[in-house]
C-alpha cells in the first residue's frame, strides 16, 4: 500500500516535472521546489500530530515524519478543519503544470502533450481518489479516531 501510495504520488511529481520543463529550467526549479515545499509542510502540519506518526501509515509519511519532526499533540490533529481553500496549495501540485502545459499547447501543439495532460488530470483527480478511499484510507486508525479529510470528503460514518 505503501509503495503504491508512493509511486502514485512520484508520478503526479514527475509528470508535472516533464510538462513544466517545457517553459525553461526555471520554472522546472519552481515546480520542484514547490512539490518539496508541500511535502513538507504536510508532515510539519499534519503527520506530527497523527496517530500513524513514527509508523507505517498508508502513505508512508508517518515514519518520515518521525525523522525530520518531533512529535506533535493527537487533540490537534482532531480539531483541524480543513476546507477546500485550505487543500488549494495541494492542487497547486496538479495546476501549475496544467496550467503551463495549455500554455505549451497554444504555443505549439503536441499530441503527447495533451496525452500527458490528460493523464496528469486522471492520476490528480480519479487515481488519488481511488488510491486514497480503496487503498490508504479504507484502513487508516486515524479516520476512526477522527480525520479532518475524512470530514471534508464525506465519507466518516454518520
Amino acid at each position: 500500500m505503501v509503495l503504491l501510495s508512493l509511486v502514485f504520488s512520484l508520478s503526479i511529481y514527475t509528470l508535472g516535472a516533464y510538462i513544466l520543463s517545457g517553459l525553461g529550467l526555471v520554472f522546472l526549479i519552481l515546480y520542484i521546489g514547490y512539490c518539496l515545499f508541500i511535502e513538507v509542510n504536510l508532515l510539519r502540519r499534519s503527520c506530527v500530530h497523527c496517530y500513524y506518526y513514527g509508523k507505517v501509515c498508508g502513505l508512508g509519511r508517518g515514519k518520515l515524519c518521525s525523522l525530520f519532526f518531533k512529535q506533535g499533540d493527537p487533540e490537534t490533529f482532531l480539531k483541524d478543519d480543513i476546507t477546500w481553500l485550505s487543500l488549494l496549495p495541494d492542487f497547486m501540485v496538479f495546476i501549475f503544470p496544467l496550467i503551463g502545459g495549455i500554455f505549451l499547447l497554444i504555443r505549439d501543439f503536441s499530441w503527447v502533450l495533451l496525452g500527458l495532460l490528460f493523464v496528469l488530470l486522471i492520476l490528480s483527480m480519479a487515481g488519488n481518489a481511488l488510491v486514497r478511499s480503496t487503498y490508504a484510507c479504507k484502513y487508516c486508525k486515524q479516520k476512526e479516531l477522527g480525520c479532518p479529510a475524512d470530514k471534508l470528503f464525506g465519507t466518516e460514518k454518520k
